[in-house]
Order: structure tokens, then sequence, then C-alpha cells
């Protein structure tokens, strides 16, 4: 949430601030609202006084043995109007946050200007992807995952729906080892580990920005009043919500896996192939709360913590600054990893880091007291993926793949840092029952696209 009193007293330069987001928005309606606000309160103020006055000359009177029934009717006429002012005052400010929830952050002056993603701007690359160990003819993994039995998509969507997948056997020890891999990693770059709660309630989505802009995008229990979470970065930034922190505690860093759930309701028709775009999928989560004067350098440092995990998997990336059109609706400054693929010769994004500023604190009432002043002052929140699994996963299919052996069958290389993890340093495809069972009906013959029963080579 932005600072409604920078609005008040430079309403012009946050609106531009919004135009170099490329958004037709403005704050004119909140500095409205705001004056009608004020207005108000000031007239209360006035109000209290007199009254406060005629209180004291009833009094007086009263003191006397002298008529106060006029001051006294005054009074009551003025205490009758304060109560008005106040219920009025009320509704304009749950107008006022109503709009102020809706407007975006501010974007950095050091973040490139642009209108979408064309404008995003490549910072380094590491590694060589025309140099990498996949065959030329590489396979997309949405074809040499099936064939390993590793990833079942008919299988998702028949116990779920559309942008749900199975994982089996090498697939799901693969993500297993992912998420060990980067807590462990993560753990000796200095960030505690935590296990928080998958469901959280409304307060706690609006203080990172899910709500109320992002409802759609969320999954809600109706019965309980709590979502499903689309990130780590929920739970884990309202940790301490609405509480006090000492400065010599900051930075805090954290790490946490848990599974997501996003609705996707804005990527219609965007990754529908794959294991790319799903409702549910793993990540492991950096977060940080920091002061001010630490961000920068904090946020920069997160960004390599999620990079050292590409380079220790030796997956060739790429790091883009986002341009302002094209960042999420809380950050002021990200910076996306993208591994490079080539069973889809691209790149894709595979963490998102970004730096908010002080817009998710003062949605979820985070401060700390200054040792300088002794005052309390917002922190500063920053997050990124340390990494996506299933995107991890993707990349390790299409990086690590082998030519096919002798009798044709699909291998897959495990990097260095996971064959401890794995006990095994390929993955191999062996001619096996079929992994996702024997088929009688007819439905699920069709969801084997053509599969003979039984018995089938992999």
């Amino acid at each position: 949430m932005l600072d409604i009193r920078w609005i008040r007293q430079d309403a012009e330069a946050v609106n531009a601030g919004l135009k170099r987001r490329s958004l037709h928005l403005s704050v004119d309606a909140i500095v409205a609202l705001d004056n009608q606000r004020l207005a108000l309160l000031q007239e209360e103020e006035t109000l209290r006084s007199q009254r406060n006055a005629l209180s004291k000359e009833v009094g007086q009177r009263k003191s006397k043995g002298e008529n106060a029934d006029e001051l006294m009717a005054q009074t009551k006429a003025i205490a009758e109007r304060i109560k008005i002012l106040e219920a009025d005052k009320d509704a304009l400010e749950v107008q006022q946050n109503a709009l102020l929830l809706d407007i975006p952050n501010i974007p950095s002056m050091q973040s490139p200007v642009g209108a979408d993603e064309n404008a995003n701007v490549e910072v380094r690359r590491w590694g060589d992807e025309l140099k990498n160990r996949a065959p030329k003819d590489a396979l997309a993994h949405w074809d040499l995952g099936p064939a390993m039995g590793m990833l079942d998509f008919e299988r998702g969507v028949k116990v779920a729906q559309s942008r749900f997948t199975l994982q089996r056997g090498w697939g799901a020890k693969l993500s297993r080892a992912l998420i060990n891999f980067m807590l462990d990693t993560h753990e000796g770059l200095g960030y505690e580990e935590l296990r928080p709660p998958y469901l959280v309630n409304a307060d706690a989505m609006k203080g990172t920005g899910q709500l109320p802009k992002f409802e759609a995008d969320m999954f809600r229990c109706q019965d309980d009043a709590l979502y499903l979470i689309p990130t780590a970065e929920v739970p884990v930034t309202n940790l301490y919500a609405n509480e006090v922190l000492l400065e010599s505690q900051l930075p805090f860093c954290f790490s946490a896996y848990t599974p997501c759930f996003r609705r996707e309701a804005g990527s219609a028709g965007r990754d529908t192939r794959g294991f790319i775009r799903q409702h549910q999928f793993d990540k492991v989560e950096l977060v940080k709360l920091t002061t001010a004067e630490q961000a920068e350098a904090e946020h920069l440092k997160l960004v390599a913590d999620a990079e050292r995990i590409l380079q220790l998997l030796e997956l060739p990336y790429r790091a883009m600054e986002l341009c302002t059109g094209d960042m999420g609706f809380s950050a002021q400054r990200c910076f996306d990893l993208e591994v490079w693929l080539p069973g889809q010769q691209a790149y894709r994004e595979i963490s998102s880091c970004s730096h908010f500023g002080d817009f998710q604190a003062r949605r979820a009432g985070l401060k700390y007291r200054s040792e300088a002043t002794n005052k309390l002052e917002w922190c500063h929140t920053i997050n990124g993926s340390g990494l996506a699994i299933g995107r991890t996963v993707v990349a390790i299919l299409e990086n690590y793949q082998l030519p096919p052996d002798a009798q044709g069958r699909y291998r897959v290389a495990v990097p260095t840092v996971l064959q401890p993890y794995l006990k095994t340093e390929i993955l191999e495809a062996t001619e096996a029952v079929h992994p996702f069972g024997v088929v009688e009906s007819d439905s699920s013959l069709t969801l084997l696209q053509g599969a003979e029963k039984g018995r089938v080579n992999v």
C-alpha cells in the first residue's frame, strides 16, 4: 500500500510513477476522498473544542446556581453532529482504503521503463546453451517425461482437472531431491528453514498484495474463509504482521518449501502443454525482512542466491531486469532468472526476485524500532523463488537428456550435486508394466492415446 501522506503531498509524482507502469490509473480519486475526510476531521476537531468550552461553561453556571439549559442543548446538538461526522469520516476511510488496496507499487527509478516483456533488459548470462550436454534433437519435456514414466499429464487431469500433473517414480524422486538440495543449499547461505501453513486467512493475502486485486486467481475454502497459498511468500511475509521488531534483528532471511496453488485465471491459452504452468506446483521460496538501508544489497544477494542453485545444477540461464510494465503488482524492482530449455529452444522463467520497498509492510503492519531515533519504521520486504521445483525438473530433463541407448530407451543424466540425493548417476526408462496401470475402461484407453493394455516399452 502506498503512503497516503506521500499521495497527499505529491499526487503528481505518484501518478507519474503509475504512468511508468503503462497503466491508465491515477490517485486523483483517492486525493479527493482524502480532502473530504480531512475537511470532516477539521470540522470534528472544531466542534470538539466548542463542546469542551460549552461543557466548562455549563459547569461554571451550575456551580453558581444559574440556568444552563440552553448551553446543554447546544452541547447535545454538537455531540450529535460529531457522531454524524465520525460515521461519514469512517465511510470515506473505507472507500479510500479500498482504492488504495487496488493501486500497485511505484516502480524504482532504477527499473527500465517499458510496456511489456519486450522491454526487459538482459543483465547477464551464465553457461552456454549451445554447448550443453543435450543432443541436437533434444526432446521437449512433455515428450520425454511421459516416455520415461516420470510425468503423466492424462492421469493428473483424470483425478483433478486440466493443469494438474501426476509425477511418478523418478519424476517424484527428482522433485523430492531438488527440494532437499535447495533447502540444504540455502541453509548454508544463511536462510532459516520454515515450514508454514498451506492455508492462510484473508488478512495474510491482503498483506502481500494478492487480495483484493487477484481474488479470481486464488483457490478459496468457502466454509472456512481460508485460501490455499499461491506461494510461501504469503505466510512467511506475514509471520510478524502487526508486530514491532528490533532493528538489531534485521535482516530476517527465511527459506520455505511449499506446494503452491493458482487458478491462473489470467493465463488462458498460455503454456497449456507440459509442466510449465500448473494449478498446483512446488516451490522453494526465499523471503527477507530488512530495513530500508539494507534492502538493495539484500535484494541483489537474494538474486545471487537463487542463481547459485542454477550454477550448482549447471543449467544455463540468463538474468533479466523486468521493465516497469512487466513487473508484479507489489514490486518496485524485479529480476527474473530464465533457464535455457533445449527441447523448446527458448529461455523460460524459473525464478522471480522482487524488492517491494515498504509496500507490503504497510499492508501487513510490519515495523521495526530504529536504534538511532527510537521511532517506528516500516520494514522492507524481498522475496524470490529459489527455485520453482517443477520448472527445474523440466530444465533437467531437457538439458541432461542423453541419446537413447542401443534398445532405444531414453535416459537422463543426474546433475552431480543431486547424485547423493538420488543415489544414481543416470535415470533410465526400462521395459516394465506400464507405470500408470493396466487399463480396462474405454475412457482410460483414450487417455493412454492408443497404448496397448498390459506391458509396453517406455
